[in-house]
This record gives C-alpha cells, sequence and structure tokens, in this order.
C-alpha cells in the first residue's frame, strides 16, 4: 500500500533561529512569518532544540540556546504522515522539524499539515482502498465487498471467506492516508455454516 510521506507533506523553505539568536529576533520571526515555533540548527544545520512561542512566553530577554526545548523531536522525510502525528501526539508537539539521513533539516510539518491529509474526498478514499486494499493487498476483486465513505468514515459490508479475511481488511483500510474510522459490517463464511450447524441441531432437539 502507498503512503504520503512526510517529504512530500513538509515546508522546505524552512524559518530557522542558531543557539545565539537573541529573544527578541526569535519574537520578531514567528511574528514575521506568523508561524508558533522555529526550530534552532548548529553550523551544520543539525537541529539541536526548538522554540516555540510558550518557550518565549516563559522567560524573558535570553538567547535561543537558552529557551529552547531539546532534545528536539524530529521526523525524517521518509516516514508516513501517520507515524509522523502519533509522533506530535505521543510527545505533545506542535511541529515536527524534518531531517535528511545526516540528521540535518530540510523542513518543517505541523499539525495543521497533517490535518490536510483527513480532507482527501470520500471518493478518492473510497477508490484507494477498492485497489489497493482489496485488490492489491487481498487479491481480491475491487468489488468483492461494499465500500461506503463519509466524511472519512469508512463502511465495510459484505461476506468474506473468514473471519480472519474480514479483521484484514479493516486493519488494512484503517491505515489508508484520510481514513477517520472504519465501521465493520462484514460477514464471513464460517459464521454463516455455523449458524445452519446451530439451526439444524436446534430442529433435531
Amino acid at each position: 500500500m502507498k503512503h504520503m510521506k512526510i517529504g512530500g507533506l513538509m515546508t522546505g523553505n524552512v524559518i530557522s533561529a542558531v543557539p545565539a539568536t537573541s529573544f527578541k529576533e526569535v519574537a520578531k520571526l514567528l511574528a514575521e512569518h506568523d508561524i508558533s515555533g522555529v526550530p534552532v540548527v548548529d553550523d551544520d544545520d543539525h537541529v539541536v532544540g526548538v522554540v516555540s512561542e510558550s518557550d518565549l512566553l516563559a522567560r524573558h530577554e535570553l538567547t535561543a540556546r537558552e529557551v529552547m526545548t531539546r532534545p528536539p523531536v524530529t521526523v525524517h522525510a521518509e516516514e508516513t504522515v501517520a507515524d509522523a502525528a502519533r509522533l506530535m501526539v505521543r510527545r505533545g508537539v506542535e511541529r515536527l522539524p524534518v531531517v535528511d539521513v545526516e540528521d540535518r533539516l530540510v523542513g518543517i510539518v505541523t499539525r495543521r499539515d497533517l490535518l490536510c491529509v483527513y480532507l482527501r474526498p470520500d471518493a478518492e478514499i473510497r477508490h484507494r482502498i477498492r485497489e489497493e486494499v482489496l485488490t492489491d493487498a487481498m487479491d481480491l476483486p475491487g468489488d468483492a465487498v461494499d465500500v461506503h465513505v463519509l466524511d472519512g468514515v469508512v463502511t465495510l459490508a459484505g461476506r468474506v471467506r473468514r473471519r480472519s479475511h474480514a479483521l484484514m481488511l479493516v486493519e488494512l483500510a484503517e491505515r489508508v492516508d484520510g481514513v477517520v474510522a472504519v465501521v465493520d459490517r462484514l460477514s464471513d463464511e464460517d459464521d454463516a455454516t455455523s449458524q445452519v450447524l446451530h439451526t439444524d441441531s436446534a430442529r433435531r432437539l
């Protein structure tokens, strides 16, 4: 399955500071560029910290080195949007500096950037589930089950051979970029067989 990578979502022209940047200069950068935080980089463009509005509000008349949060929480350009979102929530941050394989700053991604993924049209989500989940991942016809999408919420309905197949379909659908939640209305042949046997047994009794 294809997942959107951070490299395709990040802002490449990053406003940054250096450790010696003054308190007032950092505040000026935030105001001029209408941003809520900046990464702090060393002479080799390695991210050494992050200064946010809350850092500035807590201190006065210092340099970036003294007010920045460290160690910085960063993400690599090849990581997925879902991974970045989980990292943001787990670490309680609003933005992630994006670094290359040598940990040099190449971009930045914010919570607002990640939320844009969830604005993906329902029709596109439905198409991707049929193509990437049913056909490519599960080797099933695209219409093997009914796929309904409304405001990012996916409902899967129909019958599959085994319950394990149904669980796998739900799990894979949840991973598709833009999916908010998945409603499982799938049935399986094992359940159907079990119900028939139970009914026949009851009748004999």
